[in-house]
């Protein structure tokens, strides 16, 4: 259960896998915007996530997902993007501007997309023994990395000047990307925007595994 302050009644219960990054990316935003959550823990190795009952709110099967007060949603992007409209300050968290929006966006394709094949394939490996190219995700991560590094070199945040969804969406894979083989050592502005979004406020980490960190 999150510590979070409670707000008027509001409690949004989260289905989750601990170790997830596209559930963290979600318990993340849950707590940046002081949104009291519980969370439930899915036993995904007996098939919880293929129960019927589960997929009346995740019709795909997957994590995460949320109830919030009788409404459902799943997929992570999206319900990153629900909370916001719901709760948050579009504005900040959204963008200001065409231009500001435009970045959000495509920094939210690129984490279902360069992220999701590069950094999080390459923990699925290691962490759960997931049949995939480890050796391929961990040069997608670095490709990554390198745009990444020059990207934020000399600026804080990746869409505006303050932390918006795009950096939501992007750090919990970024972070733990050691635990899949792939070194952050080479990207000090990296590793420094994660250190700010780690003072953030109300932040909530996700779990290590040492063994791999």
């Amino acid at each position: 259960m999150s510590d979070t302050n409670a707000r008027d009644g509001v409690s949004v219960t989260l289905y989750r896998n601990p170790k997830s990054g596209h559930c963290h990316r979600v318990e993340l935003m849950l707590a940046l915007l002081d949104v009291p959550y519980e969370t439930i823990d899915l036993d995904m190795a007996n098939g919880a996530h293929k129960a019927p009952e589960y997929l009346r709110i995740s019709p795909l099967g997957q994590v995460p997902a949320i109830e919030d007060n009788g409404v459902t949603q799943s997929d992570s992007n999206a319900i990153l993007t629900y909370l916001v409209e719901r709760y948050g300050d579009t504005a900040v968290w959204r963008g200001a501007d065409p231009l500001e929006k435009a970045e959000v966006q495509r920094w939210l394709s690129i984490a279902a997309g360069e992220i999701a094949s590069g950094p999080c394939t390459a923990r699925l490996v290691t962490l759960f023994g997931a049949d995939l190219d480890h050796e391929a995700a961990k040069a997608k991560a670095h490709a990554l990395f390198a745009v990444m590094e020059a990207h934020l070199n000399g600026r804080d945040w990746l869409a505006a000047a303050h932390p918006t969804l795009a950096d939501i969406a992007g750090y919990s894979y970024i972070a733990h990307a050691p635990e899949g083989g792939v070194s952050l050592s080479p990207y000090p502005s990296i590793r420094a925007w994660l250190a700010r979004i780690e003072s953030l406020s109300g932040f909530v980490g996700m779990a290590r595994s040492p063994e791999l960190a």
